[in-house]
């Protein structure tokens, strides 16, 4: 999977950076590098799911998908 990643400089130095795609996903860094790595991450906990909220049937599975 692709993502298209907005990044702007921050006014207090460094950069942040918005992922369109996914509503409210966003994430800072000093460095570019470091914004990289947060990205990763701001990207995994905003797609995660917390699956003991969610109803699951004797039959059904549960698969985790990399696309």
């Amino acid at each position: 999977m692709k993502l298209k990643v907005i990044i702007h400089p921050a006014e207090e130095g460094g950069y942040w950076a918005e992922v369109p795609a996914i509503q409210g996903c966003a994430t800072q860094g000093e460095t570019m590098e470091e914004l990289m790595t947060n990205l990763y991450e701001a990207i995994e906990a905003c797609l995660s799911v917390d699956l003991e909220n969610v109803e699951i049937a004797e039959n059904d599975r549960v698969f985790e998908l990399a696309v």
